[in-house]
């Protein structure tokens, strides 16, 4: 495999809707657990700082893949806030 490109375009495919399920998922458990709307998301942060400086070399796909991960931790954050709001108690 050629090293500027670590996957194949379906890989990435799949791995970015993995990641972005992944994350919602988590965040909307721990929202629900933890009766907080936006922690994921200072959790996640403190996720990707941590894996910036550990790598040397970031690629497109590295950075694609930790957007996913935001983005998906955003949604959960975004959905339970949106289900307080119309007045479901268990969120």
């Amino acid at each position: 495999m050629d090293a500027s490109m670590p996957v194949s375009i379906p890989q990435l495919a799949v791995s970015i809707v993995l990641l972005l399920v992944f994350f919602f998922g988590i965040g909307f458990i721990l929202n629900m657990i933890l009766k907080t709307t936006w922690l994921p998301i200072i959790v996640y942060a403190g996720f990707v700082a941590y894996i910036a400086f550990q790598m040397k070399h970031i690629h497109l796909v590295d950075v694609s893949w930790l957007i996913a991960g935001l983005v998906g931790a955003v949604a959960s954050g975004w959905t339970i806030q949106t289900l307080r709001v119309k007045g479901y108690k268990m969120f």
